[in-house]
């Protein structure tokens, strides 16, 4: 699905990233993997799938354009770009301060902005590309706990649609919504969370691979007539009415 394409991962040393990265591998993709820092993690997965590799802040525009021209130098094209970088910071509306939308909000929406802005001009050299923003079932149904990060994910879907609109017909952007899925984050979830999950019609949360198809079909060119959609997927979770 993906043979000799080039594909930029943000946010792949774990989760659905990590899971995007070793998928994308597998249909054949030269991965570039991306970590904010040089980490354990994100070194195991560049040496597991023999991938080129970035490593900065998604925060820091001049650090992304540095390590994006980088990795062009090397593999001369990027055919498509996700953006799987983010960051959920649990706190009530009331008890929250401007620092934690401000820290939610530049990596969750500055960060794809800087990658997007940051590739794109290459894409359009080549007349061809495909970027994948990653939204959240909370862009569409937000929940207490967790307002920045419900907002900032409404922010990229919206995002999404005006960029598919602005670089059309050359460059498709949709995003995913992903549900409740199994990263290390479901460590920390409490039996209410729990009973939430099993409200969705399929009973389960998924798994990091499933939401990864989808992904991964949006930045193939099986989706060629695609572009300007956040896909929901979620097994059901948004129309249960439970």
């Amino acid at each position: 699905m993906l043979k000799d394409k080039t594909i930029l991962i943000t946010g792949s040393s774990s989760g659905i990233g990590a899971a995007t990265a070793r998928l994308a591998k597998e249909y054949g993709a030269n991965v570039i993997v991306h970590g904010k820092t040089d980490s354990p993690e994100l070194n195991a997965i560049t040496k597991e799938l023999g991938a080129e590799k970035i490593v900065c802040d998604v925060v820091d525009q001049a650090a992304v354009q540095s390590e994006v021209d980088r990795i062009i130098g090397k593999v001369k094209k990027i055919d498509a770009l996700v953006n799987c970088a983010g960051i959920s910071i649990r706190q009530k509306f009331l008890e929250s301060t401007d620092e934690s939308w401000l820290e939610i909000f530049k990596v969750n929406v500055l960060g794809t902005k800087h990658f997007c802005q940051s590739v794109i001009p290459e894409m359009q050299k080549n007349k061809h590309g495909r970027i994948v923003n990653i939204a959240s079932i909370r862009a569409f149904c937000s929940t207490s706990g967790r307002p920045a990060y419900s907002a900032s994910k409404a922010v990229v879907m919206n995002l999404t649609s005006v960029l598919a609109k602005e670089f059309a017909p050359e460059i498709a952007v949709n995003a995913v919504a992903p549900g409740f899925t199994e990263t290390d984050m479901a460590k920390t979830w409490d039996d209410v969370v729990w009973q939430q999950v099993k409200t969705a019609l399929l009973n389960r949360a998924a798994q990091p691979k499933e939401i990864a198809e989808a992904i991964l079909f949006l930045a193939s060119d099986k989706a060629s007539f695609i572009t300007g959609q956040t896909i929901l997927v979620d097994g059901g979770y948004s129309i249960s009415g439970k």
